[in-house]
């Protein structure tokens, strides 16, 4: 049932997969905990200047997790100032030299990610389990299709979600032989068909939180389709804890899709929630322009609210009705603005986009402040 409106709404529900929970830092996983939206840095770890500056913007884009390389002794030794500036938990990304993972433990590291394909023996596995547990870290079992191990390409003969799945299962063995029990997992592929057959195999399979992705998943257009496809239909089933989405785009934009992924679900929200209609002969003003000009005007906002920015009146009002601020296009260069539903007032061209950034920054300062309750409620769950 919903909780906002109970029975109102049952078709809008996602029932969540029970798992336990692990802490990355300070940041809950699982266990109910909100889906956590993560990236990764793109700047050389060795530099620590240009990667807090770029975990600065991530932040602000509303970052709760971000992801580093380590891919070298350069790396882990700037990994501790990294850590320490950073506002978020920060994962070591650990490839090939299990070192690493020792040392970017003890640097602070809150998780270390390794991919147990290409990380070594089992004795190495163990000591980085040693390390985690000494210094407070949970570990990321990170399966991806193009670096399975070669005892199962052999006996599968190709990846496949039962390939994963084991690859998978075989190490958390090794860590529960280890007596570590602070992980979660993800079974990656570029197919998003294998991606999501592989997850909902591990699903039944673990209690364990499951971190999502469809790696690799190309350029900020392609990639978001291909992440909204494969995530959504993971989210949607109510599987999935932590969420990246693999873009050939700056990590700030893997954020924001992550997050708008989540919002359509209605499993969180963050900022301004935009209803636009896709434009038509019909519109009182440019509206993919405007729709532009307030998407880059209002990334400030971080609390969830709603605005609808609709060419004319055939739907305009009616979606006016269901958002906190509204306007539609109307006659003469003067367009119609609703406030919580209702009709207000008019705009003109001239001061539309200006007029309606102040509309929200003062709706925003008022729900902030407790003396106003969003009307977008029903699409989610503040950041």
């Amino acid at each position: 049932m919903s909780d906002h409106n109970p029975g109102l709404r049952p078709w809008r529900d996602i029932a969540r997969r029970d798992c336990r929970q692990i802490m990355v830092g300070t940041v809950p996983i699982g266990g109910g905990a909100p889906i956590t939206v993560q990236t990764m840095t793109n700047t050389p770890t060795s530099d620590p200047v240009a990667t807090i500056d770029q975990i600065r913007r991530c932040e602000e884009a509303g970052a709760d997790l971000i992801r580093v390389s380590c891919p070298d002794t350069d790396s882990t030794a700037a990994l501790g100032q990294i850590v320490r500036a950073a506002n978020i938990p920060i994962i070591a990304d650990i490839h090939f030299h299990y070192k690493r993972a020792l040392e970017a433990a003890d640097a602070g590291a809150a998780c270390l990610r390794i991919n147990p394909g290409n990380i070594g023996s089992s004795e190495r596995v163990g000591e980085v389990v040693r390390a985690a547990k000494a210094n407070g870290c949970a570990i990321r079992i990170g399966v991806n299709a193009g670096s399975l191990e070669k005892d199962l390409l052999e006996k599968y003969g190709e990846p496949c979600p039962e390939a994963l799945v084991e690859s998978a299962l075989d190490h958390i063995k090794l860590l529960q032989d280890h007596d570590f029990h602070d992980y979660k997992v993800a079974v990656k592929a570029s197919d998003a068909f294998l991606a999501v057959a592989s997850y909902m195999q591990l699903a039944d399979a673990v209690d364990c939180p499951l971190h999502l992705g469809i790696t690799e998943a190309g350029g900020l257009i392609g990639g978001t389709v291909k992440s909204a496809l494969g995530i959504g239909n993971l989210l949607w089933a109510g599987i999935g804890d932590t969420i990246r989405v693999s873009l050939s785009a700056e990590p700030e934009e893997e954020v924001r899709v992550g997050y708008e992924i989540l919002k359509t679900l209605g499993l969180r929200t963050r900022g301004v929630r935009v209803v636009s209609c896709p434009s038509c002969a019909r519109q009182g003003f440019d509206v993919i322009r405007t729709v532009q000009a307030l998407e880059d005007a209002l990334q400030h906002i971080k609390t969830p609210m709603s605005l609808s920015v609709l060419g004319c009146v055939v739907n305009g009002p009616g979606e006016a009705r269901e958002t906190d601020i509204g306007i539609t296009g109307g006659g003469n260069g003067k367009h119609m603005v609703y406030l919580s539903g209702v009709t207000d007032h008019h705009v003109a061209d001239a001061d539309m986009i200006a007029h309606i950034v102040g509309l929200v920054e003062a709706k925003a300062a008022e729900i902030d402040a407790g003396s106003s309750i969003s009307m977008d409620v029903t699409h989610g769950k503040a950041a």
